[in-house]
């Protein structure tokens, strides 16, 4: 247990800090935003980059990995998909609800589990977080969200391009597709420039953290309880557990496909709490009270969950 506090300790001990500075007045909630646009924007570019670049491209593109982590997001969200059909029937309830299940927050909690847990694979894993993440688990929520529409406004054809656009101008995945290019050159960065990345690339995981725990401050504590507990629970537990499901099925079916650490990693991404942005998307529908509540839950409940993941997988 000891081992696993290592681990789970210094992640929410960061957390609070975040909390604890923001709460106390010393930030503010418009600093945290500063320092995230600063983890987004620069930090977690640089570190994406220079862990492509420095890898081989047969090695990154990792099929076991990346249909694993995609299964598992789509099965979750069909389950997800059924189960707040039942309990939420209203439209945007139950699309907000989808999204909050299916979308962690690999970037500012994952990255910073994956450099303690699997340092030598943690820049990697973020990677190809990212691009399943970003190019199809996100846009199919941001595309059932738009569903909630009035009929005569819902254009998902100008769903699809715009999500396109937004890609293509997010610096993270620019840095990607820079490193995937660079990758399949060959090119080996020299050393003050890979040395420059890495300085910057380092204040990503803290930051990160101290981010989310700030974030925290402030959220409207208003909503549906029952349907945020409900939420928080998909998140840490049935999105883990499918993924859990789909490693044993490739197992079966493609022996050797998934390595050892890959399949940790897998599991804890789908482990980790929802997106820092949900409840801000959730706001477009007028359930930001909810998000927010689900969003709590999860990122104090994942204190638990994932020590005791940690605890499984070690």
């Amino acid at each position: 247990m000891a081992a696993i506090l290592s681990i789970t300790f210094p992640i929410y001990a960061a957390i609070a800090l975040g909390y604890v500075i923001v709460a106390r007045g010393m930030f503010s909630r418009a600093d945290m935003r500063v320092l995230g646009q600063y983890v987004v924007n620069i930090a977690m570019p640089a570190l994406l980059f220079r862990a492509i670049v420095a890898r081989p491209l047969t090695e990154i593109a990792d099929p076991g990995y990346i249909l694993t982590i995609l299964v598992g997001a789509l099965v979750t969200i069909a389950l997800s998909f059924a189960w707040f059909t039942l309990t939420a029937p209203d439209k945007a309830r139950r699309a907000v609800a989808v999204m909050g299940t299916v979308c962690p927050n690999s970037g500012f909690v994952g990255y910073p589990v994956m450099l303690l847990v699997l340092p030598d694979l943690a820049g990697l894993v973020l990677a190809l977080n990212m691009l399943v993440e970003n190019v199809i688990v996100i846009p199919i929520c941001l595309i059932l969200l738009d569903l909630t529409r009035p009929r005569d406004e819902v254009h998902v054809a100008a769903v699809i391009g715009r999500i396109l656009r937004d890609l293509l101008k997010r610096p993270m995945i620019l840095a990607i597709l820079a490193g995937l290019a660079a990758s399949a050159m060959e090119l080996t960065l020299p050393v003050p420039v890979d040395r420059f990345l890495q300085m910057v690339a380092n204040a990503s995981a803290a930051l990160a953290l101290l981010v989310i725990g700030g974030s925290l401050v402030g959220l409207p504590m208003h909503g549906n309880r029952v349907m945020a507990l409900q939420i928080a629970a998909g998140k840490l537990l049935l999105h883990p557990a499918v993924v859990v499901g789909v490693i044993l099925a490739l197992g079966a079916l493609a022996p050797g496909l998934l390595s050892p650490d890959m399949a940790r990693a897998a599991i804890l991404t789908a482990a980790v709490p929802m997106f820092g942005i949900y409840a801000v998307l959730a706001q477009e529908r007028g359930l930001e009270g909810a998000a927010a509540l689900a969003q709590l839950a999860a990122t104090s409940g994942a204190f638990v969950t994932l020590s005791l993941a940690l605890y499984w997988l070690t």
